[in-house]
């Protein structure tokens, strides 16, 4: 029972009769069919029968077709990885990226991805963290950063980088002081976006434990909106530190750190657990674990 005999065997199955199998494999029909009928000698069981329409599996060909399948598949798998260790690895990787992260690391991804695997193709797409994190569990990503994602079962996650929140004022209006206490949070009007959203959902999962609401006058999405409407004196905000970046150049604001306890939120590596490990997959991986992410709040793009 060797490969190429295995091969000829699904082949004939697949297509449903003798002729067509040969015609696909470009074999002579009597050749194919002594193939196939050394095959039952070496198993010991009849694996196809003629019908009025071609060929047909028995019980036992039912059996062997499932082994078969999967033994060709193992064995195309392993050329494909003995040729890849050769040559770059080709094929197309999707990556999903929050906004701030795709505004701040694009460029700087696609043009590394095409110097490190010129014949791979890379699909980058944005959006919010939770909205990414359904996308990657129903298999339209490979990969994705993510900002604080809820466990799950079907994703593990590495932590790439931390920021503190602080708390984010227009410069004209009183003086911040260095550091905020949480409840000190309370007594400033705010633009917060809304939910879903991780920041949103961690300062209330810091505030509602300690019964401490704040005055939220607005919620809007967009850090770059959010930031202009604090420089218009709309109200305060709470953002990474690195978000402040984002803003047009010479927006009049201050900021101040909050806490203890800090708040800090994580941007996190999410893969599936049972997607395959493909070598583009794991250069991928090592791509992005090499970028430098604390640049994200040093360069407004």
């Amino acid at each position: 029972m060797d490969h190429r005999t295995l091969q000829y065997f699904v082949n004939v199955v697949e297509a449903g009769s003798f002729s067509a199998a040969a015609a696909v494999l470009d074999l002579a029909q009597p050749t194919l069919s002594r193939q196939i009928a050394l095959l039952e000698a070496d198993v010991g069981q009849r694996l196809l029968v003629r019908t009025g329409r071609g060929v047909v599996p028995t019980e036992a060909g039912e059996a062997l077709l499932m082994h078969a399948r999967a033994m060709l598949d193992i064995a195309q798998r392993a050329r494909e990885e003995l040729r890849e260790l050769h040559s770059s690895p080709a094929g197309r990787i999707a990556i999903g990226l929050p906004p701030r992260v795709g505004l701040g690391l694009s460029a700087r991804l696609v043009q590394r991805f095409r110097e490190r695997l010129p014949r791979a193709v890379i699909s980058v797409s944005e959006g919010l963290s939770p909205h990414l994190r359904e996308w990657l569990i129903a298999g339209r990503l490979d990969l994705a950063l993510l900002f604080d994602p809820p466990a799950s079962p079907q994703l593990g996650y590495e932590t790439l980088m931390q920021e503190s929140l602080v708390l984010v004022a227009p410069r004209h209006g009183a003086r911040l002081p260095a550091r905020i206490s949480l409840a000190g949070l309370a007594k400033y009007p705010m633009v917060l976006p809304g939910a879903p959203n991780s920041i949103r959902g961690m300062v209330d999962a810091a505030l509602r434990p300690r019964r401490i609401e704040l005055q939220v006058v607005a919620e809007v999405g967009a850090v770059q909106t959010v930031l202009s409407l604090v420089a218009q004196g709309m109200g305060c905000t709470i953002l990474p530190e690195g978000a402040l970046a984002l803003g047009e150049p010479g927006l009049a604001l201050q900021h101040a750190r909050i806490g203890p306890p800090t708040i800090r939120t994580s941007l996190v590596l999410a893969v599936p657990r049972a997607g395959p490990s493909t070598r583009l997959m794991r250069e991928t991986v090592d791509l992005l674990k090499s970028m430098d992410f604390g640049a994200l709040g040093r360069h407004p793009q």
